[in-house]
């Protein structure tokens, strides 16, 4: 008995998957435990393991192609039964249309000239234009002024003559072309390509390979961008895009936290379990100014507002495939050591590639903190995770110059705090109030070690 495959739900928040790459194809054989094909989230990778034995008799998509959760991916049976009744859509394979879909021979002198020149380049009706058949004046003026290859056009005219409207059939059926791109055409013969890279999908001189320069041509590659990169710069852009905005820089005395941490450090090499890092405690500072902040502590939806009553933190991750920003619940009910314990292990299970799916959803998280001091960034704007009311971006450590008091100044550490709100959410005020009680919590941060 035939057994179908779907497309897994890995978390309750995943919609579809991509599948990135078929194991077995049609036909091979395959045992129980054997990979069928691997596939990903959002941010997070997986393979799917066959259930049975058997032969693969059906896939119904390719390696790239974004499935909806539980959907049918492929059969799995004995040779010769049937699989049309698992096909997605119950839709017949575009092989199997293909025959009733072509006219029959006697039908083919009734088509309309206009069709028969669309499309031409897929299906001619006719031979291609030669010598023999030849070309009208008009068409030739046509064609050399729009830089229309007249070589893959079929002419309607008598004895497959090309005529004025083939030429207009085949430039209604192409993209526009710029000037440059016209002349390129013209002297290399180049096809336009099916959409270019200019407003409205006109082609450009760049679509047709205006770069001549043989000695620097070859000095760039262009790759396609990897699934992960795809979600990536699409919800960073739906971000800027769907909100409005805007960044508060202000920096934290960082002398206590520095303290501590030294602490920490003699601690450890007596026993102390936990690594307690810097970037722990402005998470535990950002959990505590949450707390008094409860706007803040949100999501945006439009005309209504969810307002949180725990702080479920949200840590930007750098990984080998990318960004990612996982989520440690109820995070406010952690001690220093559980808050330490809980961002490692999710970062760490983002490296692996082993998440949760459902903690990487950008409404699993209530707020977010993005921390570059490590790398020695002194100042950035970091894009809210919508529908998320604001994001803290740490920066580094830097010395800057403080009143000491009796009217003596020296220069003392300093962390550097960057808060990007949604205005749509936050007034001005409001967000700067939060950001100055994180640098108050920071330079008050007091915790048993």
């Amino acid at each position: 008995m035939a057994t179908v495959v779907i497309m897994p739900k890995q978390g309750q928040s995943v919609e579809s998957c991509i599948l990135t790459e078929f194991k077995k194809k049609k036909g091979d054989t395959v045992a129980e435990g054997d990979i069928l094909f691997s596939y990903e989230t959002d941010k997070a990778s997986f393979e799917e393991e066959a259930k049975v034995s058997g032969t693969v008799l059906e896939i119904f998509f390719d390696d790239g192609d974004e499935i909806p959760v539980l959907t049918n991916v492929m059969v799995i049976g004995n040779p010769g039964e049937s699989t049309e009744e698992f096909r997605p859509g119950g839709e017949a394979p575009a092989a199997a249309e293909a025959p009733a879909a072509q006219p029959s021979a006697s039908a083919a002198p009734t088509a309309a000239p206009a069709t028969a020149a669309a499309s031409a380049p897929s299906a001619p009706a006719t031979a291609p234009a030669t010598p023999a058949s030849g070309i009208s004046p008009r068409a030739r003026v046509l064609a050399e002024k729009e830089a229309v290859n007249v070589s893959t056009l079929n002419g309607t005219g008598p004895k497959g003559r090309i005529i004025e409207r083939d030429v207009r059939a085949a430039m209604a059926a192409t993209p526009k072309l710029t000037p440059l791109a016209k002349e390129i055409a013209k002297e290399t013969g180049a096809a336009a390509p099916a959409t270019g890279s200019g407003l409205a999908g006109m082609v450009k001189g760049a679509d047709m390979g205006a770069l001549k320069n043989t000695v620097y041509s070859s000095d760039s590659e262009i790759k396609p961008l990897t699934n992960m990169r795809k979600l990536i710069a699409k919800a960073m852009h739906a971000s800027l895009q769907n909100s409005a905005q805007l960044t508060h820089h202000l920096s934290a005395d960082a002398r206590r936290i520095l303290e501590l941490r030294e602490k920490v450090k003699k601690a450890m090499a007596n026993g102390y379990p936990t690594n307690i890092t810097l970037n722990d405690m402005v998470c535990l500072a950002v959990i505590k100014a949450l707390k008094q902040f409860p706007q803040v502590n949100s999501h945006f939806l439009g005309d209504s507002m969810r307002l949180f009553s725990k702080v479920h933190l949200g840590l930007a991750v750098d990984t080998e495939r990318g960004l990612m920003v996982p989520t440690v619940k109820n995070a406010d009910d952690l001690s220093i050591q559980g808050l330490s314990n809980q961002l490692k292990e999710v970062a760490a299970a983002c490296k692996k590639g082993a998440i949760d799916p459902d903690l990487l959803s950008p409404e699993a998280a209530s707020f977010t903190v993005s921390n570059l001091g490590n790398y020695g960034v002194e100042i950035f704007t970091p894009v809210i995770n919508l529908p998320q009311s604001a994001i803290l971006g740490v920066n580094t450590i830097v010395p800057r110059p403080k009143d000491l008091g009796g009217g003596v100044y020296g220069f003392v550490p300093h962390i550097g705090l960057s808060l990007t709100y949604d205005h749509r959410a936050l007034d001005g005020g409001e967000a700067t109030r939060f950001l100055k009680q994180i640098a108050i919590e920071i330079e008050n941060l007091d915790f048993d070690i």
